[in-house]
């Protein structure tokens, strides 16, 4: 045996750490030219120019309960006839064989559906080099490895970053939240699809939900971002209660967002979690004007709409005349709208948190134009970054955990009493406060979005046998 030789016997430990699959068992073949990875739900994404495949992997043999998710860029497509005679079109990737002992080096994989196979791999000719020697007699000649690396505490830190398939629910595609989602999302590698929210329809039944777009079934997502506008709040939930039915991850569920639009609804969750907020009241008969007026306290008071959005249907009433007379008017239109105290420290100022994943990661300052209270920006407010204080911080934080939003705008007032939660926006935009704090708040999304989906963690697993 020469010296610097590398020897595999006919079963190996190896390891594809690009995969993230660090411990596989495989079965050197010389008689086989190409090697084989077995793979399952192999599905195209990505442009044209650089197509990508994305697949999952069951690692451990015989157990299925685990699986790995994957993603490599297409380097090929070929023929292959396998040792049975079966001729099919697969897919090929690139990835780096790990044998152990600090030796590894890359190699082409077709990628193939072949659940009857009890080795994960097959390795064959084209990927040994010439200075490894295998012995057809012999088993396990490289280090041992463990299926350990796929435990609870190890899977999530092993994974390395993997090409991701997501789709931007929004019917505003030129818009500049949903441009930088796209714009961010691509360049870390990532497929990012926009989806008019409106134009899904829904198959609905227990065995096989699905949604269909233009006349197609939609793929798998890894990932969902909902930018769904207030008019179609109903419809657009509903489309998302179906992604979540089919397990895709929603950096919103349907039921945060769904109670974050009704203002009266948010308000009481507001409430029931003991969170800060301007006096509220509301009552349906008009014989109860002056009693809700009274709840409230004195004018200046604020009318609001319940669906309203960016300060439109959002009434000061200065007096308790005025306050009456909108009220009157209000429902006179039917219109379901609420009454709530007037913060006049605030001083036509608020307070804009971007929270992702539990974290304030943003703030700026709104300060409305002119004479007007409402501090919109598309009102023509001005924004600027600001510093928040610890108790601001906690309550923006503890407002998105109660909706269950993983992305949310907390706009507070800043009171005598200490922050006051005005709205917690599910769909809050990125120009604004971008701008204002000079920071890359889409990035932080993404980083949110890719430690969550990676693979949940083997909780119980059985020693595998059958392999020999």
């Amino acid at each position: 045996m020469q010296p610097g030789l590398i020897r595999l016997g006919w079963e190996e430990w190896l390891g594809l750490p690009d995969l993230g699959l660090p411990t596989l068992k495989a079965k050197v073949d010389t008689g086989a030219r190409t090697s084989a990875l077995h793979a399952f739900d192999i599905e195209t994404f990505g442009p044209a120019r650089a197509p990508k495949v994305r697949f999952a992997v069951h690692p451990l043999p015989g157990n299925d309960a685990l699986s790995i998710p994957c993603s490599a860029t297409i380097v090929d497509r070929r023929e292959v006839t396998s040792s049975n005679g079966e001729t099919e079109m697969r897919f090929v990737i690139e990835s780096l064989l790990d044998v152990g002992g600090d030796q590894s080096w890359p190699i082409e994989i077709t990628l193939t559906h072949r659940g009857d196979m009890r080795s994960r791999m097959l390795l064959g000719r084209q990927a040994l080099r010439e200075d490894v020697v295998v012995a057809p007699t012999e088993r396990f000649l490289r280090p041992e490895r463990s299926y350990d690396v796929y435990s609870a505490a190890r899977i999530r830190e092993s994974q390395p970053a993997r090409a991701l398939r997501i789709a931007v629910l929004s019917r505003e595609p030129n818009s500049y939240s949903t441009q930088r989602l796209v714009h961010e999302g691509e360049n870390r590698g990532h497929s990012v699809e926009v989806i008019d929210t409106t134009r899904c329809y829904m198959a609905i039944n227990s065995l096989a939900p699905e949604i269909h777009y233009d006349g197609q079934r939609l793929p798998r997502y890894d990932a969902v971002i909902p930018r769904i506008g207030a008019s179609i709040t109903a419809y657009g939930t509903a489309v998302l209660r179906q992604f979540e039915t089919l397990g895709t991850f929603c950096v919103n569920g349907s039921a945060g967002i769904t109670a974050s639009r009704d203002k009266l609804h948010a308000h009481q969750v507001l409430a029931r979690h003991r969170i800060g907020m301007p006096t509220t009241a509301f009552a349906s008969s008009p014989k109860d004007t002056d009693n809700l007026i009274g709840l409230v306290g004195t004018a200046p008071l604020i009318v609001k709409l319940l669906e309203s959005t960016q300060g439109k249907g959002v009434v000061l009433a200065e007096t308790k005349k005025a306050a009456q007379s909108v009220i009157d008017a209000f429902r006179g239109l039917r219109a379901n709208f609420l009454v709530q105290d007037f913060v006049k420290e605030a001083a036509g100022e608020d307070i804009r948190c971007f929270v992702i994943a539990g974290k304030v990661v943003a703030a700026m300052r709104r300060t409305s134009a002119g004479d007007d209270f409402r501090s919109n920006l598309h009102r023509g407010g001005t924004a600027e970054a600001v510093k928040i204080t610890r108790a601001e911080r906690a309550a923006a934080v503890k407002a998105a955990r109660a909706f269950g939003l993983n992305l949310s705008g907390v706009d507070l007032l800043r009171s005598k009493d200490g922050p006051k939660i005005l709205e917690v926006n599910s769909s809050p935009g990125f120009e604004g406060i971008e701008k204002a704090s000079k920071k890359n708040l889409a990035a932080a999304l993404y980083e949110e979005i890719e430690h969550r989906v990676k693979p949940a963690p083997l909780k119980r697993r059985r020693r595998a046998t059958g392999e020999g």
